[in-house]
């Protein structure tokens, strides 16, 4: 067997080898009416005969979201353009680091074996994966996993709110702001940037739960008065509010939720009248200065 560039085990903080130089990722792919893509891992590799996900080591110049496409590729001839990816779920054992990227068909997927490392793949309900031989790392990942299949991030973003927060004379020029916060948004969710943490944890364990996730998100800015004019970005929409910002984001809340009901529905805003009324909705909130943190780390 010839080493490529990332290739070799790894003794973890806690005892254990993983393979993987500069850690592994696996895709975990989902289609509604076949369940998620599980791989019979070949029986002369590491925990072979067991079920994981389509997966390998990084290599060097890698983020893990797409180590984790190339070898869905490599392995299942699973092409980039049919996968929408929504999250990454990160596994941190000190020395060594899976990451579990979430995704869903775009249009159907034809999976097929295409590496000697696999022995066969199938499409399994959610409900039966437990069945199966699992590989010990995705067993005990995956009821955190399961729940969280199939669903979403949409960010609503009080752009009247978020640029008002920081002292920076927005004031001279309203519409100029709103597309320089339209401009920052867009990063997030792109490859090799954090994406937005902590999002649908919950119980005794969402601190260590939080810190885990990341996700890739529909970002919807909404924007009034003098900025009606921003035009959308590349991943960001824009929604003009006709009369007031708080109306239009309590719409778009009201839209996601009922499209998707088991999408994330996050709202960015510190006022305290909107954040009543979306939490009413069945949404989220998340202070402007935790937004601009996060944009101000991705810059």
């Amino acid at each position: 067997m010839l080493f490529g560039d990332g290739d070799g085990f790894v003794k973890c903080a806690c005892g254990h080898r993983h393979w993987g130089l500069h850690g592994a990722a696996g895709l975990l792919l989902s289609d509604p009416d076949r369940g998620v893509l599980l791989q019979r891992r070949a029986w002369w590799v590491h925990h072979g005969r067991t079920w994981a996900l389509p997966g390998g080591a990084l290599k060097s110049t890698e983020t893990p979201r797409e180590a984790a496409m190339r070898e869905a590729e490599e392995e299942a001839a699973i092409p980039h353009d049919a996968v929408h990816l929504t999250a990454t779920s990160v596994v941190d054992h000190g020395t060594w680091r899976f990451t579990t990227v979430l995704g869903s068909v775009r249009r159907r997927v034809e999976a097929r074996p295409t590496s000697s490392e696999s022995a066969g793949l199938r499409w399994v309900p959610p409900a039966e994966v437990a069945n199966y031989p699992l590989h010990r790392d995705f067993a005990k990942a995956w009821p955190s996993l399961r729940a969280q299949l199939d669903r979403r991030l949409v960010l609503v973003v009080d752009g009247a709110n978020v640029v008002g927060s920081r002292p920076d004379g927005w004031w001279h020029d309203r519409a100029g702001a709103a597309e320089r916060l339209r401009d920052r948004l867009s990063v997030l969710g792109r490859d090799g940037m954090p994406g937005v943490p902590g999002v649908g944890t919950s119980g005794d364990n969402k601190g260590a739960e939080d810190a885990r996730w990341c996700w890739l998100p529909r970002i919807v800015l909404v924007v009034e008065g003098k900025a009606r004019g921003t035009a959308p970005a590349d991943g960001v929409e824009v929604v003009a509010a006709e009369r007031d910002g708080d109306t239009a984001i309590v719409r778009v809340t009201q839209e996601a939720r009922s499209q998707r009901p088991a999408d994330h529905v996050v709202v960015v805003t510190s006022d305290r009248e909107l954040r009543s009324r979306v939490e009413g909705e069945g949404a989220s909130r998340l202070g402007p200065r935790t937004l601009l943190g996060m944009l101000d780390a991705a810059s």
